[in-house]
């Protein structure tokens, strides 16, 4: 395959956003402003911002900044390690304001594929380029003209289409894997709701339960009512709760063995419910040097310190070091339901953290937190229900992990020419 050098400017434009005033920041509009938030790094694709309040705009700015679907987009600040470099697509017109952290990339179509710029930009041979001319500050920036300068390779346009095409079907297969996921988490804790806070769980006949005269007793310690002959436990009457632990850093026998430890990077990072490898794992010298546990499979895992409550589920045997606290349960049936009560109640948790340099929540307040226990024919019927959506999110979860394996192993070959897509698979 022949290869031709360019600068990315002889290829592309690259053009800054619109300088927006934060008196017009808003917390409901018609305009939603771009912000490094809406880059999904780590996967390489757009995603709504979900940390702050203000993203709407309302003051006045050039229709040229209004993005169109399919847009283009890099950051040009590094608001995180790794940033410089990612490419996200906009998802929808007329909702989007450029702004001037976020710059719009424009193929000259003559020379260069859409679909491919998109995974040109995000290679790491930009990504290096990139983060080699970023200015060194505590947040590092970039600019069109230092992306406009990075020099690339590239095959004839031909090729192009064909491995952007290729890479493209590959993330839109993860996209669609990824919104069945959340479609059926969305429906597991919509079960959740029905059952266990409106209790509207179903009766000996089938029928919603409070909603059908079902009997209710107050409970003081909930303040509440809740269904007759449900319970009101502490945590560790449901599960035993372990603290983790790290090995010294310093001795290399500590690490690289059989033994999956688990840190809250690996939750943060992936954002998936299920957990059964990490970045590390550790061997069984460093297992015996330090005080974490080894978990069965069904451990609830929960970071208890900043930032509290990312929660997952263990689908082998693992330990964590001590950014979390487990929950291994006592009874077959209680796994499932304490992962969504956990989740529902995680404000309450987050309340009892601690601490000056950054928040914890230590294991004597987790397990002295009350849990309302449902009858166990009900926790049997949710089990068996639940565990259907959790079986379907487990296997396309790893699909996902596979297909990305397989995308990010491909991209370097395609990009330096090491590889060629087949002209007849391009057109499945």
């Amino acid at each position: 395959m022949k290869l031709t050098r360019y600068k990315l400017g002889e290829i592309l434009n690259v053009t800054r956003g619109a300088s927006l005033s934060g008196e017009f920041y808003a917390t409901e509009g018609e305009y939603i402003r771009l912000t490094c938030g809406n880059f999904d790094y780590q996967n390489n694709c757009f995603k709504e911002n979900k940390s702050k309040d203000n993203l709407y705009y309302v003051g006045d700015f050039r229709s040229e900044f209004l993005m169109e679907e399919g847009d283009i987009i890099t950051p040009l600040t590094e608001q995180a390690i790794g940033l410089l470099g990612s490419t996200a697509i906009i998802p929808e017109s007329g909702k989007y304001i450029q702004s001037q952290d976020v710059a719009k990339i424009v193929c000259k179509e003559d020379l260069l594929d859409k679909n491919f710029a998109f995974y040109l930009i995000s290679s790491a041979l930009v990504k290096q380029q990139l983060s080699a001319a970023a200015q060194q500050t505590k947040i590092r920036h970039t600019s069109p003209d230092k992306i406009k300068d990075c020099t690339v390779w590239i095959p004839e346009l031909s090729e192009q289409k064909r491995i952007g095409k290729l890479l493209r079907s590959i993330d839109s297969k993860i996209e669609l894997n990824r919104q069945i996921n959340q479609n059926l988490e969305a429906m597991a804790k919509q079960l959740y709701d029905y059952w266990f806070v409106q209790f509207d769980f179903p009766n000996e006949e089938g029928k919603p339960y409070k909603s059908s005269g079902g009997e209710m007793v107050w409970n003081e310690e909930l303040k509440r009512e809740i269904p007759a002959l449900w319970e009101t436990k502490e945590v560790a009457d449901i599960a035993n709760v372990y603290n983790g632990a790290t090995p010294s850093t310093v001795d290399e026998l500590n690490y690289g063995g059989d033994i999956v430890w688990i840190t809250p990077k690996d939750l943060s990072d992936q954002k998936q419910k299920f957990i059964y490898q990490g970045e590390r794992n550790i061997s069984q010298v460093g297992y015996d040097s330090c005080s974490t546990h080894l978990l069965p499979s069904n451990t609830i895992l929960m970071s208890s310190r900043a930032p509290i409550g990312l929660l997952a589920i263990a689908k082998n045997e693992l330990c964590t070091n001590q950014g979390f606290k487990s929950f291994v349960p006592k009874y077959r049936n209680i796994a499932i339901y304490l992962y969504y009560y956990l989740q529902y109640h995680l404000r309450q948790i987050e309340q009892l953290g601690a601490g000056t340099t950054f928040k914890e929540v230590s294991r004597e307040d987790i397990i002295k937190f009350p849990v309302l226990k449902p009858s166990d024919n009900i926790l049997d019927l949710w089990e068996e229900r639940v565990s259907a959506f959790n079986d379907k999110q487990l296997e396309i979860q790893k699909e996902n992990e596979n297909l990305t394996k397989q995308r990010d192993e491909l991209l370097p070959l395609l990009m330096n020419g090491q590889v060629s897509v087949n002209s007849d698979l391009s057109d499945d």
